[in-house]
Order: C-alpha cells, then sequence, then structure tokens
C-alpha cells in the first residue's frame, strides 16, 4: 500500500509541475557561443540569469558578463572567512 500512494504523490507533483509551469517547459535561456576569460583563470563553473551570466573560476572569482554584448560587468573576488581553531 505503501508504494502505491508513493506512486500517486510522484504522480501527483509531477502533473502539478506540469499543469502549472507550461510555458516554462522547453524556454531554456541559451548559452553564449564563446565565452573569453581573463588571462590565468579557468572555469569552474557557470550560471546565468536573463541579461547576464557568470563564470565561477577556479582562482575564486565570479565574472559577470552581458548577456547582449558578452562584455565583462564585474568581476567579484571571493574572500572566505578562515575555518577551523
Amino acid at each position: 500500500m505503501l508504494m502505491v500512494t508513493m506512486i500517486v504523490g510522484v504522480i501527483t507533483v509531477a502533473a502539478t509541475l506540469v499543469t502549472r509551469m507550461p510555458g516554462a517547459v522547453g524556454k531554456s535561456l541559451r548559452l553564449p557561443d564563446q565565452i573569453t576569460l581573463p588571462d590565468g583563470t579557468a572555469p569552474q563553473a557557470f550560471t546565468q540569469g536573463g541579461t547576464w551570466y557568470a563564470v565561477i573560476t577556479t582562482n575564486d572569482h565570479i565574472l559577470i558578463y552581458s548577456r547582449a554584448t558578452g562584455a565583462l560587468l564585474q568581476d567579484i573576488a571571493i574572500k572566505l572567512a578562515a575555518t577551523g581553531p
């Protein structure tokens, strides 16, 4: 009985997501054709918004670019607090 309840629950959640967000299905943001990073940096992660995209580098910087022009808008250095005893 628990298995049937779980299956019905998963189907209900999936159906709710599909019916509540019909416009979102298939409308993903496009990836840029290419990204020019500053010398000496290597990408570690990527994220994007409506008008911008960001690259997190291996040297602890977040580089924010304009989606329209590809220009570097902001370079944020990540400074982590010291941890441990």
